[in-house]
This record gives C-alpha cells, structure tokens and sequence, in this order.
C-alpha cells in the first residue's frame, strides 16, 4: 500500500516548508512521503539547512520546487501550509483534489531583520514551531495516518 502523500507549501520553498518536510521524515519515519513546493521558489535559505543541521538533520538532498511539479502528478492526502501568503492563494493553486488541507502559519524567518544572531533565532523558532506542530498532528492522528 502506498504511504500517504504530504505536501507542505508556502510562497517560496526556501524555509518554512523545506524544514517542515525535513522534520515530517525525522518524525514519523516512513509512515508518508514528505514533499515541499513553493508558488514562488527559491533557493533554499542557508540559515535553514544551518539549523536543521543544529539537530542533526542534513538538508542535503532537498531542493526548492515549484507547485506545478506535482500538480496533476500527485494526488496528496494533506497539503499544509505553513505560509499566510500561499494559504490565502492555495484553493487557486491546489484544486480540490480530496486532500486534507490545513493552515499552520509560521511566521516568515528569511523576513527577519538584525544581526546572525537575531536570524538565527528567528529561524530556531520557526523550525521548534513546525516540529511541535508535526508532533502535536502526528499524535491527533494516532494510527489512522
């Protein structure tokens, strides 16, 4: 049986939801198949991978995507968005396909302003946002995910 698709977008790719996707593999192993895409992609954010790496996940495999790649390609059983922008956009981009489809809205770390350190919390902040979240829906979704 196929493992259950997870899309997780925001407007870039570059941070919230390459981490969320990251952190969706550490966490509940092979129970899905984690996926990110952006409307707007660019490059993943160095100081994301740098604080992925904080806690031993290397983001070396991953790649910042467009949403077309798997429009038409994927049918995912959730789509969440971790982004305001693209949750305001989503039901244009991702079509009702039958997912479930949940906003976590993470406030935007590439955004932040200040010196590496202040970036780098803001980062560590949003990335301990994300995976509480992911603990908090893997534990609501007990052994029905």
């Amino acid at each position: 049986m196929a493992k259950p698709q997870v899309l997780f977008l925001c407007t870039a790719n570059s941070a919230r939801s390459q981490m969320a996707e990251a952190l969706l593999r550490k966490c509940a192993g092979d129970r899905f198949e984690a996926c990110s895409a952006g409307l707007e992609p660019t490059p993943i954010h160095p100081y994301a991978r740098k604080v992925m790496a904080e806690i031993g996940i290397d983001m070396a495999g991953q790649r910042a995507k467009s949403v077309k790649e798997f429009l038409g390609k994927m049918n995912p059983a959730y789509v969440i968005v971790v982004c305001e922008k693209a949750r305001q956009r989503c039901p244009t981009v991702f079509p009702a396909t039958g997912a479930t489809l949940l906003a976590w809205p993470i406030a935007d770390p590439a955004e932040a302003e200040g010196g590496e350190e202040e970036i780098l919390r803001r980062f560590r902040e949003a990335r301990d946002q994300i995976e509480a979240r992911i603990g908090e829906w893997l534990g609501g979704l007990g052994s029905r995910g």
